[in-house]
């Protein structure tokens, strides 16, 4: 074929002259699916969105205008790269509930946890580096890693969280391989997707394990306020200050869409994620920040708070009493005490990703587990999310899911085997237990 010709065909003529780590950005089956679970006839049990609609929209409306109104030069104006100073002092007062006593010198405003990941990858990780995650985990930070051109290495989780003896194999096959381990990255309260949290006895085992190995700890913990039957968990920080990283959010307990998140770190971290993040975007947005510092200034938040937790709580009884009352018993799924998620187990020999279509065509969406492994595993489970719908909407979209998938057994059952049974471990670790109750 002709250079002409060849060039010709080309989707991208850009293609040959972007860096080799755009490879790795690819675009994640969560947000393949919006366009698709964002029509009003289709249930959506795909995205974590929160769900804002208890918000005080005129509190928060009072606010803001009165922040524009008494400070609008300095919110509409350039900021400090690491963060208002007033709230990162507020933030000292959420993470306290959690146990973390911390200076806000220490803390980095980002723009959503999710570029608090970025950044800390960015300072930490060359091409090739390794990353320990659980097996599953957060599709967003996945994409990150993979995007940083990062190898993810990882490790069993059961009904009590990541695994310490997986940890170990991990890192002791790891390190037998020649490679770089330079983080853990976990999700220890109510998991995205897994919906289980690690148990007090395996965190003070996680970080003995990370202290012996030398492996800094990054702790991502977006829903750790938001538990149903008790107060929030000590955090892994809160008996760890060198060695691991905090990351938090407003995402879940105040509004997505401002986009304000955090990281905390050591000194020496921190310097280099002011760096990373004047380089990014100069400042996290002042405007976004000082709203947020307006609401916790004015409202009850941990009130609020209090409100989500009650919320979120009566959706995942909905979730769980449709998945009884309707789904397979074959089927297997966690009962999480907080958070957004719960990863549903399917049938041997049922692929949730090519399920996926037929169960958009009968208007209900889902995660494939496949979005959650950095190496194709998880076919054979699903994350569904009872953050946002309706009780009522949450049944009927368990219901058809539930016909989807009875009608997939059937023809499984009346053509034989096309898809892949539930998958052994490989790789050297195990899938999270089906057991996850």
């Amino acid at each position: 074929m002709s250079e002409i010709s060849r060039s010709s065909t080309r989707l991208d003529d850009y293609v040959d002259r972007y860096a080799a780590r755009t490879q790795g950005m690819t675009a994640s089956e969560i947000r393949a699916l919006f366009a698709v679970a964002s029509r009003p006839e289709v249930v959506s049990l795909a995205g974590g969105m929160p769900n804002i609609s208890g918000l005080p929209l005129d509190v928060v409306g009072s606010a803001i205008g009165e922040l524009i109104r008494d400070h609008g030069p300095v919110a509409l104006q350039y900021g400090s790269g690491q963060g208002d100073p007033t709230l990162r002092e507020q933030i000292t007062a959420v993470m306290r509930l959690e146990g973390i006593e911390a200076h806000p010198d220490d803390i980095v405003v980002t723009v959503g946890s999710q570029q608090a990941v970025d950044l800390v990858t960015r300072i930490f990780c060359d091409p090739g580096d390794v990353v320990i995650c659980e097996a599953p985990s957060y599709v967003g930070a996945l994409g990150v890693f993979k995007a940083f051109q990062c190898d993810v290495v990882h490790a069993e989780m059961d009904s009590d969280g990541l695994v310490p003896e997986a940890l170990r194999q991990a890192i002791v096959a790891t390190k037998a391989a020649g490679k770089t381990i330079k983080f853990l990255y976990t999700i220890p309260n109510f998991h995205n997707p897994a919906g289980v949290t690690l148990s007090a006895p395996r965190r003070a085992e996680i970080l003995e394990i990370c202290r012996e190995h030398d492996i800094l700890v990054l702790e991502d913990n977006p829903y750790g306020l938001l538990g149903f039957d008790s107060e929030p968990m000590r955090a892994l920080r809160a008996d760890e200050s060198e060695g691991v990283i905090y990351l938090g959010s407003f995402s879940k307990t105040f509004s997505p869409g401002m986009r304000v998140g955090w990281a905390l770190a050591p000194h020496a971290v921190r310097e280099k994620l002011v760096l990373a993040q004047e380089s990014a975007t100069l400042c996290p947005p002042s405007f976004n920040q000082m709203a947020v510092s307006a609401y916790l200034s004015t409202h009850d938040w941990q009130g609020q708070i209090k409100q989500m937790r009650e919320m979120y709580r009566e959706r995942r009884d909905a979730m769980i009493a449709a998945l009884h009352d309707f789904m397979p018993a074959s089927c297997t799924w966690n009962v999480p005490t907080g958070g957004f998620f719960v990863w549903v187990g399917l049938p041997p020999g049922i692929d949730a990703k090519a399920m996926l279509p037929r169960a958009v065509t009968a208007r209900v969406a889902y995660v494939p587990g496949t979005a959650f492994f950095a190496d194709g595993f998880g076919s054979s489970w699903m994350r569904l999310s009872f953050c946002y719908p309706t009780p009522e909407r949450i049944r009927e979209g368990v219901r058809r899911l539930a016909g989807v998938l009875e009608a997939e057994m059937e023809l499984r059952a009346t053509f034989g085997a096309s898809g892949p049974s539930h998958e052994l471990p490989r790789s050297g670790y195990d899938a999270p237990s089906s057991d996850l109750s």
